[in-house]
């Protein structure tokens, strides 16, 4: 029997899922610029591949066709469904998928508001009523009594996991954080365990998902968000994480390709709360690499670098300087779902 594997954001994909951001929710002040920025994340899709966008009502997906009526490159590859969500972080609250046998199979954990900071019913119940309605389509589905998001997995598709022990092996997601490495062993057939001890960005609410931080690219290169300026607070701990992504080594005992992302410039709140932008968090697609951009001098080099990780797709840049005022960007928002998984 083949080994089931949790599948990288690279296999070929069927559709990407992204939840709009509904009128009166957390992103209110900043709307406009986050309808945007989710307009262009729209359109870049579904000029590859499927989009499906989650609303909250019929009028709800009537203000978001209206508004994707205004960006004439957005293809037809676009289905609605029609769900309950309060927080439009899917990366982290809809289910993962794994490979078995060429099966797909969906693995849907717990999800407990990052550890119990916000309200989470309705989004821990989203993967559950997302299969209920069909979308998946013939796909297994389980529910798996383990807190996980999605933001916390880096896999390089043959058996290894990247991740922060700070939010894996966190108590204020599991009262035994240290089964962590069995549970994921046994639901996504996780065989090596790379632990990061150290990198953290400042105003991150996920206790350092590694999707902020650092990335496969293929199985034998990871980028990485790095800080060149010592008075930084962020150049210690990220100088410290990337020593030990250096000290790390690939299943075949080479050491990994590493390619250092600059920071942007510190973002601030209205109350002054710095904000987590990272480059770390782009989202690969059908032959395209989605990368947030903050309007920023470093934006230009951060391509850069995603070119020569990615030199066989293209770079596409997307505005994501509104997303991070709730703590996130292009990743969080959206879930690729592979090949195998047909929209029903």
């Amino acid at each position: 029997m083949e080994p089931m594997t949790l599948l990288p954001e690279w296999a070929p994909q069927s559709f990407i899922l992204l939840a709009w951001p509904p009128l009166g929710g957390d992103f209110s002040p900043w709307l406009d610029a986050v309808e945007h920025t989710y307009a262009l994340t729209v359109s870049a899709i579904s000029q590859k591949q499927q989009v499906v966008i989650l609303c909250q009502s019929a009028n709800h997906r009537l203000r978001i066709e209206t508004i994707l009526n205004n960006y004439s490159e957005i293809r037809a590859n676009i289905r609605f469904v029609q769900a309950r969500y309060r927080d439009i972080w899917v990366r982290d609250t809809a289910p993962l998928t794994v490979c078995q046998n060429h099966r797909i199979s969906l693995v849907d954990f717990r999800f407990n508001g990052w550890g119990g900071k916000y309200p989470y019913e309705e989004d821990d119940a989203l993967g559950q009523s997302l299969y209920q309605q069909g979308i998946f389509g013939q796909a297994q589905y389980r529910k798996v009594n383990w807190v996980v998001e999605g933001g916390s997995l880096e896999t390089d598709g043959l058996g290894t996991l990247l991740a922060t022990r700070s939010s894996l092996q966190n108590p204020n997601r599991n009262p035994d954080p240290q089964q962590a490495e069995a549970i994921l062993a046994e639901q996504l057939g996780i065989k090596r365990f790379l632990w990061l001890d150290h990198g953290y960005l400042a105003g991150d609410d996920t206790d350092g998902h590694i999707d902020t931080l650092a990335r496969f690219c293929t199985p034998s290169t990871i980028v990485y968000q790095a800080c060149a300026d010592r008075s930084d607070p962020h150049y210690e701990p990220l100088q410290a994480m990337a020593d030990q992504l250096a000290s790390f080594q690939t299943p075949h005992g080479s050491p990994y390709r590493l390619i250092a992302l600059p920071l942007p410039k510190p973002i601030y709140n209205p109350q002054g709360r710095r904000l987590p932008a990272s480059y770390a968090n782009f989202l690969i697609i059908n032959d395209a690499v989605l990368v947030p951009i903050y309007d920023d001098p470093a934006d230009s080099e951060a391509l850069a670098c995603l070119k020569l990780a990615f030199p066989t797709r293209e770079i596409v840049a997307i505005p994501a300087r509104s997303l991070i005022h709730q703590y996130g960007s292009l990743h969080c928002m959206t879930m690729q779902y592979p090949q195998g998984i047909s929209i029903h």
